[in-house]
Protein backbone atom coordinates (compact mmCIF):
# COMPACT_ATOMS: atom_id res chain seq x y z
CA UNK A 1 0.00 0.00 0.00
CA UNK A 2 2.51 2.82 -1.24
CA UNK A 3 0.43 4.18 -4.29
CA UNK A 4 -0.65 8.44 -3.16
CA UNK A 5 -3.93 8.93 -4.56
CA UNK A 6 -4.72 12.28 -3.38
CA UNK A 7 -4.11 14.61 -0.61
CA UNK A 8 -6.43 15.64 2.68
CA UNK A 9 -8.32 18.74 2.01
CA UNK A 10 -10.77 18.76 5.34
CA UNK A 11 -10.70 17.00 8.94
CA UNK A 12 -14.34 16.76 10.59
CA UNK A 13 -13.31 14.05 13.09
CA UNK A 14 -13.43 10.20 11.96
CA UNK A 15 -14.36 11.97 7.99
CA UNK A 16 -11.60 12.76 5.80
CA UNK A 17 -12.01 14.90 2.87
CA UNK A 18 -9.72 14.32 0.26
CA UNK A 19 -8.83 15.91 -3.35
CA UNK A 20 -7.11 15.27 -6.56
CA UNK A 21 -7.96 11.77 -6.47
CA UNK A 22 -7.26 9.36 -9.30
CA UNK A 23 -7.76 5.33 -9.75
CA UNK A 24 -10.33 4.95 -6.38
CA UNK A 25 -13.03 2.97 -5.60
CA UNK A 26 -15.98 2.53 -3.50
CA UNK A 27 -15.10 0.91 0.04
CA UNK A 28 -11.67 0.86 -0.92
CA UNK A 29 -9.25 0.12 2.20
CA UNK A 30 -7.04 3.15 2.48
CA UNK A 31 -4.34 4.78 4.40
CA UNK A 32 -4.42 8.35 5.24
CA UNK A 33 -1.52 11.15 7.05
CA UNK A 34 1.74 10.52 7.83
CA UNK A 35 0.63 7.74 10.69
CA UNK A 36 -1.02 5.46 8.07
CA UNK A 37 -3.91 5.64 9.86
CA UNK A 38 -6.64 2.86 8.48
CA UNK A 39 -9.73 4.15 6.71
CA UNK A 40 -12.20 3.18 3.91
CA UNK A 41 -13.82 5.53 0.97
CA UNK A 42 -17.26 6.21 1.80
CA UNK A 43 -18.08 8.33 -0.65
CA UNK A 44 -16.98 9.05 -4.58
CA UNK A 45 -17.94 12.69 -5.69
CA UNK A 46 -15.38 13.45 -9.11
CA UNK A 47 -11.42 13.74 -7.82
CA UNK A 48 -12.86 14.25 -4.86
CA UNK A 49 -13.71 11.69 -1.90
CA UNK A 50 -14.80 10.96 1.57
CA UNK A 51 -12.85 8.64 3.80
CA UNK A 52 -14.54 6.92 6.83
CA UNK A 53 -10.92 7.33 9.26
CA UNK A 54 -10.85 4.39 11.88
CA UNK A 55 -8.57 5.66 14.20
CA UNK A 56 -8.02 8.71 15.73
CA UNK A 57 -7.27 11.55 13.45
CA UNK A 58 -6.57 14.28 16.05
CA UNK A 59 -2.93 16.09 14.48
CA UNK A 60 -4.46 15.61 10.96
CA UNK A 61 -4.39 18.58 8.73
CA UNK A 62 -4.64 19.75 5.26
CA UNK A 63 -2.23 18.62 2.57
CA UNK A 64 -1.85 15.02 4.02
CA UNK A 65 -0.92 12.25 1.85
CA UNK A 66 -4.04 9.59 1.14
CA UNK A 67 -2.45 5.96 -0.13
CA UNK A 68 -5.01 3.63 -1.94
CA UNK A 69 -4.70 0.04 -1.68
CA UNK A 70 -7.24 -1.42 -4.42
CA UNK A 71 -8.86 -3.68 -2.16
CA UNK A 72 -12.36 -3.46 0.10
CA UNK A 73 -11.45 -3.57 4.09
CA UNK A 74 -10.94 -7.31 5.00
CA UNK A 75 -10.20 -9.83 7.28
CA UNK A 76 -7.78 -12.38 8.10
CA UNK A 77 -9.22 -15.81 8.53
CA UNK A 78 -7.14 -18.94 9.69
CA UNK A 79 -6.33 -20.70 12.09
CA UNK A 80 -5.46 -18.01 15.13
CA UNK A 81 -8.56 -16.46 15.82
CA UNK A 82 -10.51 -18.63 18.57
CA UNK A 83 -9.42 -17.10 21.60
CA UNK A 84 -8.13 -14.03 20.44
CA UNK A 85 -9.23 -10.35 21.15
CA UNK A 86 -9.65 -8.01 18.56
CA UNK A 87 -10.23 -4.42 18.06
CA UNK A 88 -13.08 -3.28 15.73
CA UNK A 89 -10.84 -3.55 12.22
CA UNK A 90 -9.24 -6.81 13.62
CA UNK A 91 -6.44 -5.50 15.79
CA UNK A 92 -5.18 -7.71 17.95
CA UNK A 93 -4.86 -6.00 21.04
CA UNK A 94 -2.81 -8.31 23.42
CA UNK A 95 -0.42 -8.31 20.68
CA UNK A 96 -0.68 -4.18 20.52
CA UNK A 97 -0.33 -4.48 24.54
CA UNK A 98 2.74 -6.25 24.00
CA UNK A 99 4.18 -3.65 21.64
CA UNK A 100 3.23 -0.50 22.70
CA UNK A 101 2.90 -1.05 27.02
CA UNK A 102 0.06 0.31 27.79
CA UNK A 103 -2.28 2.64 25.20
CA UNK A 104 -3.53 2.12 21.23
CA UNK A 105 -0.75 4.62 19.26
CA UNK A 106 -2.00 6.00 16.37
CA UNK A 107 -0.91 4.27 13.23
CA UNK A 108 0.12 0.71 14.71
CA UNK A 109 0.38 -1.93 12.51
CA UNK A 110 0.09 -5.69 13.41
CA UNK A 111 -0.82 -8.73 11.95
CA UNK A 112 -4.38 -10.11 12.73
CA UNK A 113 -2.86 -13.74 12.74
CA UNK A 114 0.56 -14.86 14.64
CA UNK A 115 3.07 -15.24 11.85
CA UNK A 116 5.39 -16.86 13.81
CA UNK A 117 2.88 -19.78 15.28
CA UNK A 118 3.77 -23.39 13.72
CA UNK A 119 0.55 -24.84 12.83
CA UNK A 120 -0.03 -28.77 12.03
CA UNK A 121 -1.49 -29.13 8.77
CA UNK A 122 -3.31 -32.40 7.69
CA UNK A 123 -3.81 -32.37 3.90
CA UNK A 124 -7.09 -33.97 3.12
CA UNK A 125 -6.54 -33.78 -0.73
CA UNK A 126 -3.58 -35.39 -3.19
CA UNK A 127 -2.52 -33.69 -6.59
CA UNK A 128 -4.50 -33.86 -9.44
CA UNK A 129 -8.09 -33.96 -7.60
CA UNK A 130 -10.12 -30.74 -9.07
CA UNK A 131 -11.52 -28.79 -6.07
CA UNK A 132 -14.12 -26.22 -5.69
CA UNK A 133 -15.65 -23.45 -3.44
CA UNK A 134 -15.98 -24.35 0.02
CA UNK A 135 -14.02 -27.90 -0.25
CA UNK A 136 -11.57 -29.13 2.64
CA UNK A 137 -7.96 -28.54 1.50
CA UNK A 138 -6.68 -29.98 5.20
CA UNK A 139 -7.47 -29.56 8.78
CA UNK A 140 -5.79 -28.08 11.82
CA UNK A 141 -6.41 -28.80 15.28
CA UNK A 142 -6.64 -24.96 16.27
CA UNK A 143 -7.63 -25.81 19.93
CA UNK A 144 -8.95 -28.45 21.99
CA UNK A 145 -12.55 -27.74 21.34
CA UNK A 146 -12.18 -26.74 17.38
CA UNK A 147 -10.91 -28.51 14.88
CA UNK A 148 -9.86 -25.66 12.37
CA UNK A 149 -10.98 -26.71 8.52
CA UNK A 150 -8.55 -24.93 5.89
CA UNK A 151 -11.38 -24.37 3.35
CA UNK A 152 -11.29 -23.39 -0.77
CA UNK A 153 -12.23 -19.54 -0.78
CA UNK A 154 -15.69 -19.00 -2.27
CA UNK A 155 -14.07 -17.14 -5.41
CA UNK A 156 -11.64 -19.87 -5.98
CA UNK A 157 -11.64 -23.10 -7.73
CA UNK A 158 -9.14 -25.40 -9.80
CA UNK A 159 -7.52 -28.59 -9.85
CA UNK A 160 -4.59 -29.12 -6.61
CA UNK A 161 -1.59 -28.63 -8.83
CA UNK A 162 0.53 -28.99 -5.49
CA UNK A 163 -0.58 -29.95 -2.02
CA UNK A 164 2.01 -30.25 0.65
CA UNK A 165 2.82 -32.99 3.25
CA UNK A 166 1.92 -32.79 6.77
CA UNK A 167 3.80 -30.93 8.75
CA UNK A 168 4.18 -27.78 10.71
CA UNK A 169 3.42 -24.67 8.83
CA UNK A 170 3.05 -21.11 9.35
CA UNK A 171 -0.18 -19.11 8.62
CA UNK A 172 1.72 -17.54 5.23
CA UNK A 173 3.38 -20.73 4.11
CA UNK A 174 2.79 -21.79 1.05
CA UNK A 175 0.52 -25.03 1.48
CA UNK A 176 -1.53 -25.47 -1.65
CA UNK A 177 -1.32 -24.33 -5.86
CA UNK A 178 -4.51 -24.39 -7.58
CA UNK A 179 -4.70 -24.35 -11.07
CA UNK A 180 -7.62 -22.60 -13.07
CA UNK A 181 -7.32 -22.71 -16.68
CA UNK A 182 -4.21 -20.35 -17.54
CA UNK A 183 -4.25 -19.01 -13.95
CA UNK A 184 -2.81 -20.50 -10.60
CA UNK A 185 -4.23 -19.69 -7.45
CA UNK A 186 -1.30 -20.14 -4.62
CA UNK A 187 -2.60 -20.87 -0.95
CA UNK A 188 -2.12 -20.17 2.40
CA UNK A 189 -3.15 -21.38 5.80
CA UNK A 190 -5.30 -18.48 5.90
CA UNK A 191 -7.25 -16.29 3.16
CA UNK A 192 -8.92 -12.57 3.49
CA UNK A 193 -12.39 -11.91 2.68
CA UNK A 194 -14.24 -8.38 2.36
CA UNK A 195 -16.18 -7.45 5.27
CA UNK A 196 -19.39 -6.04 3.67
CA UNK A 197 -19.75 -8.79 1.26
CA UNK A 198 -21.75 -11.90 2.86
CA UNK A 199 -19.75 -15.49 2.26
CA UNK A 200 -21.98 -17.40 0.00
CA UNK A 201 -24.15 -20.34 0.94
CA UNK A 202 -25.44 -23.11 -1.33
CA UNK A 203 -28.28 -23.66 0.52
CA UNK A 204 -30.95 -21.47 2.99
CA UNK A 205 -32.30 -24.15 5.51
CA UNK A 206 -35.29 -23.89 7.39
CA UNK A 207 -34.05 -24.68 11.51
CA UNK A 208 -36.25 -26.66 13.67
CA UNK A 209 -33.54 -27.12 15.76
CA UNK A 210 -33.66 -25.41 18.92
CA UNK A 211 -30.81 -23.07 20.06
CA UNK A 212 -30.44 -24.22 23.90
CA UNK A 213 -29.09 -21.95 26.57
CA UNK A 214 -30.04 -23.25 29.87
CA UNK A 215 -31.64 -20.56 30.83
CA UNK A 216 -36.04 -21.78 31.22
CA UNK A 217 -37.39 -18.33 30.58
CA UNK A 218 -36.01 -18.55 26.91
CA UNK A 219 -35.61 -22.10 26.27
CA UNK A 220 -39.53 -22.86 27.53
CA UNK A 221 -41.21 -19.79 26.83
CA UNK A 222 -39.24 -17.62 24.04
CA UNK A 223 -37.05 -19.73 22.06
CA UNK A 224 -34.64 -19.29 18.80
CA UNK A 225 -33.90 -21.64 16.61
CA UNK A 226 -30.14 -22.45 15.31
CA UNK A 227 -29.81 -19.95 12.87
CA UNK A 228 -32.42 -17.84 14.38
CA UNK A 229 -32.35 -14.04 15.16
CA UNK A 230 -33.33 -12.26 18.65
CA UNK A 231 -33.06 -8.68 19.53
CA UNK A 232 -32.85 -7.95 23.31
CA UNK A 233 -34.16 -4.36 24.33
CA UNK A 234 -33.54 -2.55 27.25
CA UNK A 235 -32.67 0.27 29.51
CA UNK A 236 -29.90 0.81 31.40
CA UNK A 237 -29.31 -1.63 34.14
CA UNK A 238 -31.34 -4.18 33.36
CA UNK A 239 -28.92 -6.75 32.31
CA UNK A 240 -28.19 -7.32 28.78
CA UNK A 241 -24.78 -7.80 28.95
CA UNK A 242 -25.39 -10.27 31.68
CA UNK A 243 -27.54 -12.54 29.81
CA UNK A 244 -25.24 -12.52 26.48
CA UNK A 245 -22.45 -13.10 29.30
CA UNK A 246 -25.07 -16.51 29.96
CA UNK A 247 -25.42 -17.06 26.58
CA UNK A 248 -22.10 -17.13 25.51
CA UNK A 249 -21.82 -19.76 28.30
CA UNK A 250 -24.24 -21.90 27.99
CA UNK A 251 -25.83 -22.11 24.90
CA UNK A 252 -25.06 -25.28 22.83
CA UNK A 253 -23.23 -23.07 19.70
CA UNK A 254 -20.18 -24.48 18.77
CA UNK A 255 -18.32 -21.18 18.51
CA UNK A 256 -19.07 -18.21 20.17
CA UNK A 257 -18.35 -14.66 18.73
CA UNK A 258 -18.70 -11.87 21.18
CA UNK A 259 -18.83 -8.06 19.60
CA UNK A 260 -18.62 -4.79 22.35
CA UNK A 261 -20.04 -2.85 20.43
CA UNK A 262 -19.30 1.19 21.96
CA UNK A 263 -20.25 -0.50 25.57
CA UNK A 264 -18.36 0.98 28.20
CA UNK A 265 -14.63 0.51 28.76
CA UNK A 266 -15.37 -0.96 32.23
CA UNK A 267 -17.79 -3.04 31.40
CA UNK A 268 -15.80 -4.52 28.50
CA UNK A 269 -12.74 -4.74 30.73
CA UNK A 270 -15.09 -6.97 33.04
CA UNK A 271 -15.84 -9.37 29.98
CA UNK A 272 -12.21 -9.61 28.44
CA UNK A 273 -11.16 -10.37 32.50
CA UNK A 274 -13.72 -13.15 32.94
CA UNK A 275 -13.55 -14.76 29.58
CA UNK A 276 -10.46 -16.12 29.99
CA UNK A 277 -11.50 -17.35 33.77
CA UNK A 278 -14.45 -19.13 32.65
CA UNK A 279 -14.79 -22.75 32.47
CA UNK A 280 -17.12 -24.56 29.34
CA UNK A 281 -19.57 -26.83 31.09
CA UNK A 282 -19.40 -29.34 28.04
CA UNK A 283 -15.33 -29.98 27.67
CA UNK A 284 -14.17 -28.44 31.02
CA UNK A 285 -11.72 -26.57 29.33
CA UNK A 286 -11.39 -22.92 29.15
CA UNK A 287 -14.48 -20.90 27.40
CA UNK A 288 -11.98 -19.11 25.58
CA UNK A 289 -11.09 -22.29 23.10
CA UNK A 290 -14.47 -21.90 21.56
CA UNK A 291 -14.50 -17.87 21.93
CA UNK A 292 -13.87 -14.85 20.44
CA UNK A 293 -13.69 -11.27 21.46
CA UNK A 294 -14.23 -8.03 19.57
CA UNK A 295 -13.84 -4.89 22.08
CA UNK A 296 -14.78 -1.49 20.55
CA UNK A 297 -15.46 0.73 23.93
CA UNK A 298 -17.15 4.12 24.15
CA UNK A 299 -14.24 6.08 24.06
CA UNK A 300 -12.43 4.36 21.13
CA UNK A 301 -12.90 5.99 17.53
CA UNK A 302 -16.38 5.68 16.39
CA UNK A 303 -15.95 4.39 12.89
CA UNK A 304 -14.40 1.53 13.91
CA UNK A 305 -17.60 0.86 15.96
CA UNK A 306 -19.20 0.88 12.78
CA UNK A 307 -16.84 -2.13 11.44
CA UNK A 308 -16.93 -3.84 14.13
CA UNK A 309 -20.38 -5.38 13.80
CA UNK A 310 -19.05 -6.65 9.85
CA UNK A 311 -15.53 -8.14 11.38
CA UNK A 312 -17.71 -9.97 14.16
CA UNK A 313 -20.42 -11.19 11.47
CA UNK A 314 -17.88 -12.04 8.45
CA UNK A 315 -15.56 -14.22 11.14
CA UNK A 316 -19.01 -15.65 12.23
CA UNK A 317 -19.57 -16.67 8.50
CA UNK A 318 -16.01 -18.28 8.10
CA UNK A 319 -16.73 -20.73 11.23
CA UNK A 320 -20.04 -21.29 9.84
CA UNK A 321 -18.49 -22.53 6.54
CA UNK A 322 -16.74 -24.95 8.08
CA UNK A 323 -19.99 -26.62 9.48
CA UNK A 324 -19.93 -25.16 13.30
CA UNK A 325 -23.30 -23.53 14.79
CA UNK A 326 -21.80 -19.89 15.48
CA UNK A 327 -23.74 -17.74 17.95
CA UNK A 328 -23.11 -14.06 17.75
CA UNK A 329 -23.47 -11.33 20.28
CA UNK A 330 -23.80 -7.88 19.37
CA UNK A 331 -23.73 -6.03 22.83
CA UNK A 332 -25.23 -3.33 21.25
CA UNK A 333 -26.77 -2.39 17.95
CA UNK A 334 -27.81 0.66 19.38
CA UNK A 335 -24.16 1.82 19.72
CA UNK A 336 -23.16 0.66 16.40
CA UNK A 337 -26.49 2.83 15.37
CA UNK A 338 -25.32 5.78 16.91
CA UNK A 339 -22.11 5.42 15.38
CA UNK A 340 -23.87 6.00 11.83
CA UNK A 341 -25.49 8.64 13.14
CA UNK A 342 -22.64 10.29 13.89
CA UNK A 343 -20.82 9.36 10.74
CA UNK A 344 -23.77 10.10 8.58
CA UNK A 345 -23.80 13.70 10.28
CA UNK A 346 -20.60 14.86 9.60
CA UNK A 347 -21.14 13.84 5.94
CA UNK A 348 -23.96 16.10 6.09
CA UNK A 349 -26.47 13.68 5.04
CA UNK A 350 -30.23 14.39 5.36
CA UNK A 351 -31.43 12.88 8.57
CA UNK A 352 -34.10 10.93 9.19
CA UNK A 353 -36.03 9.88 12.39
CA UNK A 354 -34.43 11.00 15.84
CA UNK A 355 -31.39 12.41 13.54
CA UNK A 356 -30.39 8.52 11.96
CA UNK A 357 -29.59 8.25 8.45
CA UNK A 358 -32.65 6.95 6.26
CA UNK A 359 -30.29 4.09 5.42
CA UNK A 360 -30.71 2.73 9.05
CA UNK A 361 -33.14 0.05 8.10
CA UNK A 362 -31.10 -1.14 5.34
CA UNK A 363 -27.77 -1.75 7.41
CA UNK A 364 -30.35 -3.40 10.18
CA UNK A 365 -31.36 -5.94 7.34
CA UNK A 366 -27.89 -6.46 5.45
CA UNK A 367 -26.86 -7.14 9.15
CA UNK A 368 -29.24 -9.63 10.49
CA UNK A 369 -29.72 -11.22 7.29
CA UNK A 370 -26.28 -12.86 7.26
CA UNK A 371 -27.45 -14.85 9.88
CA UNK A 372 -29.63 -18.14 9.32
CA UNK A 373 -29.31 -22.21 8.97
CA UNK A 374 -27.96 -23.38 5.56
CA UNK A 375 -25.78 -25.73 3.51
CA UNK A 376 -21.96 -24.76 3.21
CA UNK A 377 -20.33 -24.42 -0.22
CA UNK A 378 -18.76 -27.21 0.70
CA UNK A 379 -22.36 -29.40 1.43
CA UNK A 380 -22.38 -29.53 5.17
CA UNK A 381 -24.79 -27.89 7.84
CA UNK A 382 -24.11 -24.72 9.74
CA UNK A 383 -25.71 -21.58 11.30
CA UNK A 384 -24.90 -18.40 12.73
CA UNK A 385 -27.47 -17.24 15.66
CA UNK A 386 -27.64 -13.08 15.78
CA UNK A 387 -28.59 -11.67 19.40
CA UNK A 388 -28.32 -8.52 19.12
CA UNK A 389 -29.04 -6.23 22.71
CA UNK A 390 -30.32 -2.63 21.91
CA UNK A 391 -29.60 0.19 24.55
CA UNK A 392 -33.13 2.06 23.56
CA UNK A 393 -32.80 5.78 25.50
CA UNK A 394 -34.92 5.85 28.49
CA UNK A 395 -36.06 2.33 27.96
CA UNK A 396 -38.27 3.61 25.03
CA UNK A 397 -39.16 0.63 23.34
CA UNK A 398 -41.02 3.10 20.64
CA UNK A 399 -37.25 4.65 19.40
CA UNK A 400 -36.55 4.28 15.75
CA UNK A 401 -33.18 1.14 16.60
CA UNK A 402 -35.83 -1.15 18.30
CA UNK A 403 -38.56 -0.66 15.87
CA UNK A 404 -36.66 -1.25 12.71
CA UNK A 405 -34.71 -4.03 14.19
CA UNK A 406 -38.13 -5.94 15.01
CA UNK A 407 -39.15 -6.14 11.25
CA UNK A 408 -35.83 -8.09 11.01
CA UNK A 409 -36.29 -10.39 13.23
CA UNK A 410 -38.27 -13.53 14.99
CA UNK A 411 -37.56 -13.23 18.71
CA UNK A 412 -38.13 -10.45 21.17
CA UNK A 413 -36.53 -10.97 24.24
CA UNK A 414 -37.77 -7.34 26.15
CA UNK A 415 -35.92 -6.82 29.41
CA UNK A 416 -38.51 -5.11 32.00
CA UNK A 417 -36.52 -2.32 34.49
CA UNK A 418 -39.24 -3.11 37.62
CA UNK A 419 -37.95 -6.81 37.38
CA UNK A 420 -34.29 -6.06 37.05
CA UNK A 421 -34.80 -3.54 40.38
CA UNK A 422 -36.33 -6.42 42.13
CA UNK A 423 -33.34 -8.81 41.84
CA UNK A 424 -35.63 -10.62 39.19
CA UNK A 425 -33.12 -12.38 37.00
CA UNK A 426 -33.13 -12.87 33.78
CA UNK A 427 -35.19 -9.50 33.53
CA UNK A 428 -37.24 -10.80 30.52
CA UNK A 429 -41.05 -9.52 30.53
CA UNK A 430 -43.40 -12.38 30.19
CA UNK A 431 -45.95 -9.94 28.90
CA UNK A 432 -44.10 -8.29 26.10
CA UNK A 433 -41.86 -10.51 24.75
CA UNK A 434 -42.37 -13.39 22.12
CA UNK A 435 -40.75 -15.48 19.99
CA UNK A 436 -42.18 -16.39 16.29
CA UNK A 437 -39.71 -20.05 16.27
CA UNK A 438 -42.45 -22.00 18.76
CA UNK A 439 -43.99 -23.39 16.05
CA UNK A 440 -40.75 -24.42 14.43
CA UNK A 441 -39.41 -26.16 17.45
CA UNK A 442 -42.33 -27.79 18.63
CA UNK A 443 -41.10 -31.69 16.74
CA UNK A 444 -37.95 -31.31 18.69
CA UNK A 445 -39.53 -31.02 21.97
CA UNK A 446 -41.75 -33.61 20.90
CA UNK A 447 -38.73 -36.23 21.04
CA UNK A 448 -36.21 -34.51 23.45
CA UNK A 449 -38.82 -33.27 26.02
CA UNK A 450 -42.46 -34.18 26.23
CA UNK A 451 -44.89 -33.92 23.71
CA UNK A 452 -47.29 -31.91 26.05
CA UNK A 453 -45.07 -29.26 26.43
CA UNK A 454 -46.59 -27.01 23.94
CA UNK A 455 -49.72 -27.19 26.03
CA UNK A 456 -47.89 -26.52 28.74
CA UNK A 457 -46.47 -23.46 27.54
CA UNK A 458 -49.97 -21.99 26.18
CA UNK A 459 -51.23 -22.60 29.35
CA UNK A 460 -49.17 -20.97 31.77
CA UNK A 461 -48.77 -17.80 29.56
CA UNK A 462 -52.61 -17.63 29.32
CA UNK A 463 -52.47 -17.85 33.38
CA UNK A 464 -49.74 -14.82 33.21
CA UNK A 465 -52.22 -13.01 31.10
CA UNK A 466 -55.37 -13.83 33.71
CA UNK A 467 -52.88 -12.69 36.41
CA UNK A 468 -52.30 -9.26 34.93
CA UNK A 469 -55.65 -8.73 34.32
CA UNK A 470 -56.34 -10.10 37.88
CA UNK A 471 -53.58 -7.88 39.80
CA UNK A 472 -55.47 -4.45 37.97
CA UNK A 473 -58.61 -5.68 40.79
CA UNK A 474 -56.04 -6.10 43.20
CA UNK A 475 -54.45 -3.14 42.91
CA UNK A 476 -58.20 -1.40 43.19
CA UNK A 477 -60.32 -2.98 45.76
CA UNK A 478 -57.73 -5.87 47.39
CA UNK A 479 -57.18 -9.68 46.58
CA UNK A 480 -59.69 -10.51 49.78
CA UNK A 481 -62.61 -10.13 47.32
CA UNK A 482 -61.13 -12.48 44.71
CA UNK A 483 -63.07 -16.27 44.82
CA UNK A 484 -60.48 -18.81 45.33
CA UNK A 485 -60.60 -19.89 41.70
CA UNK A 486 -58.92 -16.67 41.16
CA UNK A 487 -56.72 -16.57 44.17
CA UNK A 488 -55.34 -19.68 43.00
CA UNK A 489 -54.32 -18.28 39.77
CA UNK A 490 -52.21 -15.37 41.48
CA UNK A 491 -50.64 -18.20 43.77
CA UNK A 492 -49.94 -20.41 40.44
CA UNK A 493 -48.15 -17.38 38.44
CA UNK A 494 -46.45 -16.36 41.84
CA UNK A 495 -44.76 -19.82 42.08
CA UNK A 496 -44.02 -20.27 38.53
CA UNK A 497 -42.26 -16.50 38.38
CA UNK A 498 -40.07 -17.38 41.53
CA UNK A 499 -39.22 -21.39 41.11
CA UNK A 500 -39.24 -21.57 37.51
CA UNK A 501 -38.91 -17.90 35.80
CA UNK A 502 -36.34 -16.74 38.50
CA UNK A 503 -32.85 -17.98 38.01
CA UNK A 504 -29.80 -17.84 39.83
CA UNK A 505 -26.29 -16.82 37.80
CA UNK A 506 -24.72 -18.32 40.81
CA UNK A 507 -25.97 -21.20 41.79
CA UNK A 508 -23.90 -24.25 40.25
CA UNK A 509 -27.31 -25.87 40.33
CA UNK A 510 -29.67 -23.22 39.26
CA UNK A 511 -27.71 -21.44 36.61
CA UNK A 512 -28.24 -24.26 34.01
CA UNK A 513 -31.18 -25.89 33.13
CA UNK A 514 -31.75 -29.06 30.51
CA UNK A 515 -34.34 -29.07 29.18
CA UNK A 516 -35.12 -32.63 30.82
CA UNK A 517 -35.60 -30.36 33.80
CA UNK A 518 -37.48 -27.32 32.76
CA UNK A 519 -40.55 -29.24 30.92
CA UNK A 520 -40.85 -31.40 34.32
CA UNK A 521 -40.67 -28.62 36.28
CA UNK A 522 -43.43 -26.49 34.47
CA UNK A 523 -45.65 -30.29 34.27
CA UNK A 524 -45.26 -30.15 37.96
CA UNK A 525 -46.67 -26.53 38.31
CA UNK A 526 -49.35 -27.29 35.62
CA UNK A 527 -50.48 -30.11 37.44
CA UNK A 528 -50.52 -28.62 40.77
CA UNK A 529 -52.98 -25.33 39.15
CA UNK A 530 -55.40 -28.08 37.65
CA UNK A 531 -55.31 -30.40 40.62
CA UNK A 532 -56.05 -27.36 43.01
CA UNK A 533 -58.81 -26.31 40.40
CA UNK A 534 -60.77 -29.51 40.75
CA UNK A 535 -59.36 -29.77 45.04
CA UNK A 536 -61.74 -26.47 45.11
CA UNK A 537 -64.41 -27.40 42.87
CA UNK A 538 -64.95 -29.74 45.35
CA UNK A 539 -64.92 -27.67 48.46
CA UNK A 540 -61.37 -27.48 49.59
CA UNK A 541 -59.72 -24.17 49.86
CA UNK A 542 -57.40 -22.42 48.88
CA UNK A 543 -55.61 -22.31 52.64
CA UNK A 544 -55.62 -25.92 52.76
CA UNK A 545 -53.88 -26.41 49.65
CA UNK A 546 -50.72 -23.96 50.64
CA UNK A 547 -50.36 -25.77 53.48
CA UNK A 548 -49.73 -28.62 51.83
CA UNK A 549 -46.29 -29.81 52.21
CA UNK A 550 -45.34 -30.30 49.07
CA UNK A 551 -45.96 -27.01 48.03
CA UNK A 552 -42.39 -26.36 50.26
CA UNK A 553 -40.83 -28.89 48.30
CA UNK A 554 -42.11 -27.26 44.65
CA UNK A 555 -40.83 -23.90 45.47
CA UNK A 556 -37.68 -25.24 46.33
CA UNK A 557 -37.13 -27.73 43.33
CA UNK A 558 -34.78 -25.48 41.34
CA UNK A 559 -32.54 -25.25 43.85
CA UNK A 560 -32.81 -28.92 45.23
CA UNK A 561 -33.09 -31.30 42.48
CA UNK A 562 -29.78 -30.77 40.01
CA UNK A 563 -29.89 -31.74 36.49
CA UNK A 564 -28.19 -34.98 36.52
CA UNK A 565 -31.18 -36.21 39.44
CA UNK A 566 -34.10 -35.24 37.30
CA UNK A 567 -36.44 -38.64 38.42
CA UNK A 568 -36.81 -36.46 41.83
CA UNK A 569 -39.19 -34.91 40.09
CA UNK A 570 -41.16 -37.46 38.13
CA UNK A 571 -41.26 -38.17 42.43
CA UNK A 572 -42.23 -34.89 43.07
CA UNK A 573 -44.96 -35.29 40.10
CA UNK A 574 -46.46 -38.46 41.92
CA UNK A 575 -46.42 -37.94 45.47
CA UNK A 576 -48.12 -34.12 44.55
CA UNK A 577 -50.47 -36.36 42.19
CA UNK A 578 -51.25 -38.45 45.67
CA UNK A 579 -51.55 -35.94 47.82
CA UNK A 580 -53.61 -33.13 45.91
CA UNK A 581 -56.21 -36.89 45.06
CA UNK A 582 -56.58 -37.37 48.28
CA UNK A 583 -57.29 -33.88 49.46
CA UNK A 584 -60.23 -33.60 47.24
CA UNK A 585 -61.60 -37.03 47.97
CA UNK A 586 -61.97 -36.01 51.70
CA UNK A 587 -63.88 -32.96 50.70
CA UNK A 588 -65.97 -34.56 48.24
CA UNK A 589 -66.83 -37.10 50.87
CA UNK A 590 -68.52 -34.00 52.50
Amino acid sequence: MTEMIGKVSRVLGPVVHAKGVAHAQMLELVEVGKDRLIGEIVRLRGNNIIVQVYEDTTGLAAGAPVYGSGMPLSVELGPGLMGSIYDGVQRPLEAIKKVTKQYIRKGVKIEPLDRKQKWSFHPQVKTGDTVKPGDILGSVQETQSILHHVLVPPNMSGKVEKIVKEGEYHVDDEICILKDGAYQHKMTLFHRWPVRQARPLKNRLQSDIPLITGQRVIDTLFPVTRGGTVVVPGGFGTGKTLIEHQLAKWSDADVVVYIGCGERGNEITNVLNEFPKLSDPRTNRPLMERTILIANTSNMPVAAREASIYTGITISEYYRDQGYHVAIMADSTSRWAEALRELSGRMEEMPAEEGFPAYLPTRLAEFYERGGYGETLGGKKGSITIIGAVSPPGGDFSEPVTQHTKRFVRAFWALDRDLANARHYPAISWLDSYSEYTEDVISWWHEHGDPEWISYRSEILDLLQREERLQQVVKLVGADVLPDSQKLILEVCTLFKNTFLQQSAFDKIDMYSTVQKQVKMLKIIITFYRMGAEALKKGATLIKIKRLKIVNEITRMKLSVSNDEVEKLDELQSRLEREMTRLGEIYANF
